[in-house]
């Protein structure tokens, strides 16, 4: 798997998310589902330049939602919380936004 496939966006969008960037140094990112913690590590620190102290992952379930007249469920999805040396920042730019 390569590296530009693992990272899938960064979840910046929860008051959860900010307030743990700000105090812990940890971000949050939506990552392919077959990647382990050793391949996000590694895709985090090339990508972003950064050293990482420490990966946490967890599957989010998919939910049911209204399609029309009739319920389809939303794919699961995995989450990665990465925690970044004491003085490492990961910049975010808003140009896909």
């Amino acid at each position: 798997m390569q590296v530009e496939n693992i990272i899938k966006r960064p979840l910046m969008l929860t008051e959860k998310g900010n307030i743990l960037r700000e105090t812990q140094n940890q971000y949050f990112f939506e990552v392919d589902r077959r990647a382990n913690k050793i391949q996000i590590k590694q895709a985090v620190e090339t990508l972003f330049s950064v050293k990482v102290l420490e990966v946490r992952t967890l599957i989010v379930r998919g939910r049911m939602r209204r399609m029309g007249r009739g319920y389809a469920k939303t794919k699961n999805w995995k989450k990665a919380i990465v925690s970044v040396k004491e003085g490492d920042t990961i910049e975010f730019t808003s140009e896909g936004a």
